[in-house]
């Protein structure tokens, strides 16, 4: 990855990505990933917006479904759309009336492990 400005990326509505994306900037996603997503900024998971997979981000903005663990470095919220289901270890949690979350939920105040994870 280069020390440019971070990009916005944005994975639209129909779109089916498999495999693994890494990315210094924010991404939103109204489609479905299939696989690991790495974001050293801010994942945005629209309504209708699908993950299947590992996510490694800074923040974590959800309203669609995730299926996998999540690890995020500072705040996650689930809007009340969201469905999550797996493991989510972030430091700050907000969850609006509505959501739903099935799986195992670790919080600190000491540093989460870093979006970047394994490389």
């Amino acid at each position: 990855m280069n020390n440019e400005s971070p990009a916005r990326n944005i994975i639209g509505n129909g779109t089916i990505i498999k495999g693994e994306i890494e990315s210094n900037g924010d991404i939103r996603i109204d489609g479905k990933v299939v696989g690991t997503l790495k974001s050293t900024g801010k994942i945005v998971l629209g309504q209708n917006g699908v993950i299947e997979g590992d996510v490694y981000c800074k923040q974590a903005d959800l309203s669609g479904h995730v299926k996998g663990k999540l690890i995020v470095d500072e705040l996650t919220s689930m809007k009340s759309t969201s469905n999550i289901e797996g493991e989510l270890t972030t430091k700050q949690l907000y969850i609006e009336i509505g959501a739903k979350f099935n799986g195992k939920c670790e919080m600190s105040n000491t540093e989460a492990p870093k979006a970047e994870g394994k490389k």
